[in-house]
């Protein structure tokens, strides 16, 4: 499924739909009830979360930027402004009410949303025309998620990513920064107190042979930082 319904704005930014705070907040809550293991928050990221997430992502070079579980779209936006007129977005979620939502609310022709598992990231980055994502960004709850789900998602997430490229998770719990640490080459991590919760950020990079030799003494961004 893909929301392809209009064509982007004069400056190349997206522009999603206007749909009310209480509509969206609406579905997220009804998602979460329904599906609490897979959504865990029933309040969706602050703004200071989105923007610490985001800050490290070379968008110049970002041609297909994937998100796991979007809610009802709360980075999406954000995402969007930033990425290239060429770039893509794409997001997967179990949650149906959640697609559809996405679907019927962000009009953009970059944007793409699919139903399915994260561990599948792989056949829909390639049934988009794609060798491999830039950056793959997860919301989902690592920790309640069932049994070899997380280490699937996060392989294939290792696997689908180009050199260079980075998976960004943010937890309220440590179980997503230490499967990151345990696949990744290289990790910075961060804290954003102003979030409900206040959140752990944490940036896993996927390095070529260069990079791993460039990066032998520890990288500047590697000490964690908070964010206020």
């Amino acid at each position: 499924m893909n929301a392809n319904e209009r064509l982007p704005s004069d400056e190349g930014r997206a522009r999603s739909g206007s749909p009310s705070l209480l509509g969206s907040l609406g579905v997220f809550f009804r998602g979460f009830l329904e599906h609490p293991r897979m959504v865990g928050s029933v309040i969706p990221s602050s703004r200071t979360t989105i923007d610490a997430m985001l800050r490290r992502v070379d968008w110049e070079n970002c041609k297909l930027f994937v998100e796991y579980g979007p809610g009802v779209g709360t980075f999406c936006p954000h995402i969007l402004d930033r990425l290239p007129p060429d770039g893509r977005l794409l997001v997967i979620d179990t949650n149906p009410r959640f697609i559809d939502f996405l679907a019927r609310s962000v009009h953009d022709p970059r944007f793409h949303a699919e139903l399915g598992s994260a561990a599948d990231v792989a056949r829909f980055v390639h049934d988009l025309g794609y060798d491999h994502a830039d950056y793959v960004l997860s919301g989902l709850p690592i920790s309640t998620l069932p049994e070899n789900v997380a280490d699937e998602v996060v392989d294939a997430t290792y696997g689908v990513l180009r050199e260079g490229g980075a998976f960004l998770t943010y937890q309220f719990r440590p179980a997503a920064r230490e499967l990151t640490e345990e696949r990744f080459d290289r990790i910075d991590k961060g804290f954003v107190l102003r979030n409900v919760p206040p959140c752990l950020l944490t940036w896993g990079w996927k390095e070529g042979p260069s990079d791993s030799a460039r990066n032998a003494v520890p990288h500047p961004r590697s000490a964690e930082a908070v964010a206020r």
